[in-house]
């Protein structure tokens, strides 16, 4: 008795659509169609095509899932550009977003946006690969976001612009965050405060984060009467040490730094050591962190621990919710950590 075929494999080679056409003795097209629905076919047919998938007991594989469900169970990942070195902040979120994407069975495309990279971009957006988009860094005014609201296509941002309008979006309330680093560290007794931000670029370009952390950063100053000074710093270890070294400089009367740019931290922890400042004796260190970077400090940094886990599942979150609900409303998750005391920042040195 001849041995049933089975639904996985054909002899060596899987079992495909094209060979159901052949069967039936229609086009792969009309099986693609009685699988997804997506246009009408005559009842004949439609049985015919269920007689054969039943008779070959076929499983249908990821493609044609996609097409009965109208999904490529995809989504796009959009990052900054390529020849850019991500930090391990940046590179985090890549990875929490591709670990909650296979939690859920979806495959990510990661593309890179902004100059050359644009072409990237616009074959994920344009060439039906994805059912929706994750955008990272946003912008204060953000062409990406303006671009993939004209085409529809869903999409949910990490971060917000200025103006967010019809958009979903997960961010860390970095404006609030600054400042409340800033009330801490006044609490403390110090009047001489730096912001190091993230990198002249960034700021240059309108990165929203690092725009808010200028605004919350001058508001609480001014609030509490504080002399404060920004300075933008490359997002590695020599900037944070090189950040440092050219403020103790310029003032010399600096006790505190806040800082968003958990990249320089290791640098910033070393140009204070050569200096013979001790932290949190002499220098106080504060901002905001990943948990695992603010406790592999010695001492251990006094953050607000940013959430980048949640934040990314989240953000996958809303995507699914955008996809399968396109005229749903547009929903915001802003989130603001309390700061964690840990040991880098103590009362201000007498002088």
């Amino acid at each position: 008795m001849p041995r049933r075929r089975s639904g996985v494999e054909r002899g060596s080679r899987p079992l495909t659509i094209g060979e159901i056409a052949r069967r039936v003795g229609v086009s792969r097209s009309t099986v693609s169609y009685a699988l997804s629905g997506n246009r009408p076919i005559s009842e004949a047919t439609r049985q015919r095509v269920q007689e054969v998938i039943a008779e070959l007991d076929y499983r249908p594989n990821a493609h044609a899932r996609a097409l009965k469900e109208g999904r490529t169970r995809s989504i796009g990942l959009v990052i900054p550009p390529a020849g850019r070195r991500l930090t391990d902040m940046q590179l985090s979120f890549v990875a929490y977003v591709v670990d909650a994407a296979a939690r859920a069975d979806l495959d990510v495309l990661i593309s890179s946006s902004g100059g050359d990279h644009d072409r990237s971009f616009e074959r994920i957006i344009t060439g039906s690969r994805v059912d929706g988009v994750i955008v990272m860094e946003i912008r204060m005014e953000d062409a990406r976001v303006v671009r993939l609201q004209r085409i529809g296509l869903p999409f949910v941002a990490i971060g917000r612009p200025e103006r967010p309008g019809d958009l979903s979006w997960v961010d860390v309330d970095t404006g609030l965050l600054v400042a409340r680093c800033v009330h801490h560290l006044a609490d403390l007794g110090h009047r001489h405060v730096a912001l190091i931000n993230r990198s002249a670029e960034l700021v240059a370009i309108g990165y929203g984060a690092a725009r808010r952390a200028q605004r919350g950063f001058a508001a609480a100053i001014a609030e509490r009467g504080m002399v404060g000074s920004a300075v933008s710093c490359a997002d590695d270890v020599a900037g944070g040490q090189a950040c440092i070294e050219q403020l103790l400089a310029a003032r010399p009367r600096l006790t505190a730094v806040v800082t968003i740019n958990e990249a320089a931290l290791p640098g910033v922890w070393r140009a204070l050591e050569r200096r013979g400042r001790v932290v949190p004796r002499d220098f106080s260190v504060t901002g905001l962190a990943a948990a695992q970077w603010a406790e592999d400090l010695e001492p251990a940094l006094t953050a607000a621990d940013v959430p980048a886990i949640e934040m990314c599942t989240q953000a996958l979150d809303l995507l699914r919710e955008r996809i399968a609900e396109p005229q749903r409303p547009h929903r915001h998750v802003l989130l603001a950590p309390s700061i964690r005391l840990r040991g880098s920042t103590g009362p201000a040195p007498r002088r």
